[in-house]
């Protein structure tokens, strides 16, 4: 049970030695204080009484007002407590200061805000998708954080998987972005950390078949008779660059100008994790890159000529945007080539990526060096590749059986 007492700060005092007064709100071994609005000096406090002392001329009218405060804030507590037994001083407070529980919708709009510039554009549309799910979740009426329990994120859980049809990692970053919002309320004191739902509450999350090409269907979309200059032909020509040039993704390799160009290496810093990387380039990556080289050349130019060469990217949604749509239409390409080369996996831009990967591995580099290359923060995520290759390895030793 919560208890108030009154609270004289002398170590707040003003120009004409006032003290504030405050009221002191304890649950818990914990406070939390409240200004009264009300200065009195040291002299004229009786602190064991809790009251000002009668040789102050206004004694028994700031006496009054003191009373009355205490009152009405010992009423609204016990108010507070039985809606809600497990209210701590935090949410006392903020209901006494008018501020009321703390909402989901402002937080998050607030939380929103003050990340857009910290995350990718890619990440913050990922945010706006899990805030835009809690919303219809709750039919878009006020949620207030005590509400958030682990009761809560399992009907919420069963509601994404059921109504939504999202898969268990689809799952897995709405409630990620969910519990990222809850932690910055809690780092900012807004919400205690006792009331984490996600201390008791464990994300799902499923592990994912890496689909690569072995190095002989490489070689067969390598040998596809295309016209030069079009579309298809480039798109290929990206997908096979990134596949012997570190697995680059296509937002690096969209972006990737002459001024990267060294003569025998590229040197970019990547658009997702912003890490520079210097990779030297094998003789096949060379040829694709002299098939789009010209004389008298600028620097500043694009190497492949797919993002529009005068368009300003500097604005971070029209570069999202123009990478995206040219993701999209590159990978409907890719779908078609693996048909014509009858390789029967489904081609995408990313599959280039863990197609250097378990190629390098098989190849004998040592697999710190592809984490390097391929720009990884830990080698655990490219143990990944490392499994697949012994996995196939495993399977090349059963010509014995």
């Amino acid at each position: 049970m919560a208890t108030l007492k009154l609270f004289l700060n002398t170590q707040k005092r003003n120009k004409q030695d006032e003290a504030p007064l405050y009221l002191r709100i304890i649950k818990d071994r914990r406070s939390k204080y409240i200004s009264t609005g009300i200065y009195i000096k040291e002299k004229d406090w009786d602190n064991k009484n809790r009251r000002v002392k009668k040789s102050h001329p206004n004694s028994v009218r700031i006496n009054h007002v003191i009373a009355n405060k205490l009152l009405e804030a010992e009423g609204q507590i016990m108010e507070i407590q039985l809606k809600d037994k497990y209210a701590d001083t935090n949410t006392i407070k903020r209901i006494l200061t008018g501020q009321d529980d703390l909402m989901f919708n402002q937080f998050s709009d607030y939380y929103k805000k003050s990340v857009e510039h910290k995350y990718k554009i890619a990440t913050l549309n990922k945010l706006d998708t899990a805030i835009k799910r809690i919303k219809e979740f709750n039919d878009n009426n006020d949620l207030y954080f005590h509400e958030i329990n682990v009761a809560w994120l399992r009907s919420f859980e069963s509601f994404l998987r059921t109504d939504c049809k999202n898969g268990t990692n689809t799952i897995h970053t709405t409630l990620k972005h969910l519990r990222r919002i809850i932690n910055q309320a809690i780092q900012e004191e807004l919400y205690p950390l006792e009331k984490n739902p996600f201390l008791r509450y464990k994300l799902k999350w499923e592990k994912t078949k890496q689909e690569y090409l072995t190095m002989e269907e490489l070689k067969k979309i390598e040998d596809l008779a295309l016209i030069p200059g079009s579309k298809k032909a480039t798109h290929r020509d990206i997908f096979v660059f990134s596949a012997y040039v570190g697995g680059l993704r296509i937002s690096d390799i969209l972006q990737l100008k002459w001024e990267n160009y060294t003569g025998d290496k590229i040197i970019i810093q990547t658009h997702k994790t912003s890490s520079l990387v210097s990779i030297k380039m094998p003789n096949k990556a060379l040829q694709i890159l002299h098939k789009y080289h010209r004389p008298n050349i600028e620097k500043e130019q694009f190497i492949f000529p797919i993002l529009n060469q005068k368009e300003d990217y500097t604005d971070r949604l029209v570069l999202h945007s123009a990478i995206s749509s040219a993701t999209a239409y590159a990978n409907k390409d890719l779908k078609l080539l693996g048909e014509s080369a009858d390789i029967d996996k489904k081609l995408h831009f990313h599959m280039a990526r863990h197609t250097f990967a378990t190629m390098a591995l098989m190849k004998g580099m040592r697999i710190e060096y592809v984490s390097k290359l391929m720009g990884h923060s830990n080698i655990t995520t490219t143990q990944i590749y490392a499994k697949i290759v012994n996995e196939e390895l495993d399977k090349a030793m059963e010509v014995f059986n």
